[in-house]
């Protein structure tokens, strides 16, 4: 994901609740956002989840409690024709298409649909022949790194590495799992440890509520934001309450690009709006009476005053005990 700009995910996950009507219109909200790409997630629920395993307690408050987690997700699901016409909508409206796969199958189908980037969800970081497979495919990655320990994502990329990815070819994710995740909770600075005790570079995966930390993490070096987002917070469904809703996605998206813009470089010096400013905000040394040629200059005939377009005041020093070569009056620049 090489970019001199912050290639940011509007992950819209499953907010679809199954729905392609839906999906196209997450897809449009993504692409009014100026969001570089539109996420779905990619599973079959038999390859997913047993189906006893029960819901995370965010999603027993957000669908039906009593239906098991088999069952929600089954209701999720997106097949091959709807991927098909999802990746075809994105690129018609000039924004890539990506998705999570969370099964082997997936992976493939992702892959024969021509995705040039896969990104691993936190979930399956220790999942060994997972992590071989999309290894294999030799693309572009995101290792989402939520619930890990640094040994954990160390271990995942070494499958990866091991497996035929170039190191330069692979993100890695700073996440939370929980929906919504605690400001208390968020450890961004953990980000930049692994940037550093890898070498790779790094990014966000978002689920706090609100756009703060996503604006912390890119002003920190973040090179990827994830966020979610819904057409409607109110909506059923597992994810929809931690999500931005589309003015908000907006927003973060602005924000974002705004904070690259003054990032600006390492070079510390004037910038070209205020050059202008130098000369009305400096001072230069002046004299603060009448002098006559060849007289000393001293605390007593000269003075620092604005403006700043004569002899700097770092020259003070200099000037003391030096004698004038001309007459100077009350304010001339020396």
């Amino acid at each position: 994901m090489k970019s001199d700009k912050v290639f940011i995910i509007a992950e819209a996950g499953v907010n679809h609740n199954g729905s392609l009507d839906l999906a196209k219109q997450l897809i449009d909200v993504a692409v009014d956002s100026g969001a570089d790409a539109v996420k779905f997630q990619t599973f079959k629920a038999e390859k997913l989840v047993s189906k006893t395993a029960e819901k995370a307690d965010y999603q027993k408050k957000t669908t039906e409690a009593s239906e098991s987690q088999f069952d929600m997700l089954k209701k999720l699901e997106l097949d091959i024709e709807a991927h098909q016409e999802l990746l075809v909508y994105c690129q018609e409206k000039n924004i890539m298409f990506l998705s999570t796969p969370f099964d082997h199958d997936s992976i493939d189908m992702l892959s024969d649909l021509g995705l040039e980037t896969f990104k691993i969800p936190s979930g399956e970081i220790t999942n060994f022949p997972y992590l071989q497979h999309i290894g294999s495919l030799k693309k572009q990655v995101i290792l989402s790194t939520g619930m890990s320990t640094l040994q954990e994502v160390g271990d995942a990329l070494t499958v990866l590495i091991n497996e035929g990815v170039l190191k330069e070819n692979i993100t890695v994710l700073h996440a939370n799992t929980m929906y919504p995740t605690p400001m208390t909770d968020v450890n961004l600075n953990a980000m930049l440890t692994m940037q550093k005790k890898f070498g790779v570079a790094v990014g966000y995966s978002d689920h706090t509520l609100g756009i703060e930390v996503d604006i912390a993490a890119v002003a920190l070096g973040a090179s990827i934001i994830e966020k979610h987002f819904t057409l409607d917070r109110a909506m059923r469904g597992p994810d929809h309450k931690a999500s931005l809703e589309p003015k908000e996605l907006k927003s973060m998206v602005v924000a974002i690009r705004n904070i690259e813009k003054a990032l600006g470089s390492s070079e510390k010096k004037p910038s070209s709006s205020e050059s202008i400013n130098i000369s009305i905000a400096r001072k230069s040394i002046v004299a603060s009476r009448s002098i006559s040629k060849g007289e000393v200059f001293s605390e007593n005939n000269i003075a620092i005053k604005r403006p700043g377009n004569g002899l700097s005041p770092m020259k003070w020093y200099d000037v003391i005990g030096t004698k004038a070569v001309r007459d100077y009056k009350e304010d001339q620049l020396i």
